[in-house]
């Protein structure tokens, strides 16, 4: 693989630490600016509605720009949200500055998943993808933990700073990594975005859209109110939150790492093996949770399932949408925020009823299962053959 590749999964790092650090900091954020844990719980459901916004106007807007500029851009713009949120004393404002973060984010990743795809042969876009999500598996195995431990030693905003410093290394990697690629011609510019916009009518795309929302809404529904399972119903001690999400990270990593060997050539397989098991293993998980041992194992093990299903219909996504070169990153983007979106709010929800902090945990399960009622009778339309570019 590019060293291109690497080097963009260090800017990934920073940015993935920030997505998912929020399920470590949430009681702090709340203590702090005096609103409840679930209304906390929204600053994740705005970083994914930022994200959903943002894939395509800020793709849209990069397009006829040079990739590395695009992307150092936007680099910029998520350390400077970081340190207006570790300098804010208001929610609102904290709430604002994860909307610029998220937008910023969205045009980096809808920007670095297309660049990831150019970089290699038409029939790796998987390995590709396995290897710029890679900073995303990292944050969650190192950077999501850390900021935890940071957070309750140092309170929350110390993360916040810790990110913004992160995107500095990041933003010399693009600088001496990523290609001076020009940027396209002007003449073709309007009709070409119009024909890539026509790609999201293809049914066959839309279907693994959607899939990935519930797989990703179920992931995010869950991850988000973690820190209230293991210190409530598992009576583990605050710094065992760092525990569980390095579990759920080694998880994620494992996850990627198998389903990008064979995602490419074999997605089916990891779909109708890997779907079953997810969406039992999370109502498993909320009957177990006061199990401190059952507890590390299946979250280790639903950070696998999670991101082995989510980086595979990623990798569908983009083949779905090879006819778009310049948007289907951002497809793929919005796809999986509308899920980050959707998830925690429905989990929020869920923290209200008689199922209490383990709400979020049935939540996903139901997520998962009707993600599965909906592909179990086009099963045959999500992997069908070959593509005129890349096996299925």
């Amino acid at each position: 693989m590019p060293l291109a590749l690497y080097l963009l999964a260090m800017a990934v790092f920073a940015m993935g630490t920030s997505e998912f650090m929020l399920a470590g900091l949430l009681p702090g954020i709340a203590a702090d600016l005096d609103v409840t844990v679930g209304t906390a719980g929204t600053l994740t459901s705005a970083f994914a509605i930022g994200m959903v916004v943002g894939a395509p106007l800020m793709a849209g807007l990069a397009r006829n720009r040079p990739a590395r500029s695009g992307l150092l851009g936007f680099v910029i713009v998520f350390a400077a949200a970081h340190v207006l949120g570790a300098t804010t004393a208001s929610f609102p404002v904290l709430f604002a500055t994860r909307v610029i973060a998220a937008l910023a984010n969205a045009g980096f990743l809808a920007v670095a998943l297309t660049t990831a795809a150019r970089l290699v042969a038409a029939d790796q876009k998987g390995r590709a993808l396995a290897v710029l999500l890679s900073g995303t598996t990292a944050a969650t195995i190192a950077g999501v933990p850390a900021g935890s431990v940071l957070g309750s030693l140092l309170g929350w905003r110390a993360t916040f700073w810790a990110v913004a410093a992160l995107c500095l290394p990041a933003a010399l990697g693009i600088l001496k990594g990523v290609p001076a690629s020009p940027a396209p011609a002007d003449t073709s510019h309007r009709s070409a975005l119009r024909a890539e916009l026509v790609q999201l009518t293809s049914p066959r795309l839309a279907l693994v859209m959607l899939l990935g929302a519930l797989v990703n809404a179920a992931t995010f529904a869950s991850f988000t109110f973690l820190a209230p399972v293991v210190t409530g119903t598992a009576g583990l001690g605050e710094l065992w939150v760092s525990a569980v999400l390095v579990l759920f990270g080694l998880g994620s990593f494992v996850g990627i790492t198998v389903a990008g060997r064979v995602s490419d050539h074999r997605p089916g397989l990891v779909l109708t093996l890997g779907g079953p098991l997810l969406a039992l293993g999370w109502p498993s998980l909320a009957v177990l949770a006061d199990r401190p041992a059952a507890l590390l194992v299946l979250v280790f093990l639903q950070g696998a399932l999670s991101f082995a299903l989510g980086s595979t219909l990623i990798t569908r996504v983009l083949y779905e949408a090879s006819g778009a070169p310049t948007m289907a990153g951002s497809y793929a983007t919005a796809a999986f925020n509308i899920g980050a979106a959707i998830g925690p709010l429905l989990a929020a929800a869920s923290l209200g009823t008689a199922l209490s902090k383990l709400g979020p945990l049935w939540v996903s399960g139901l997520l998962v299962a009707l993600a599965l009622l909906v592909a179990f009778p086009l099963r045959g339309v999500i992997a069908p053959g070959r593509s005129p570019e890349a096996p299925r």
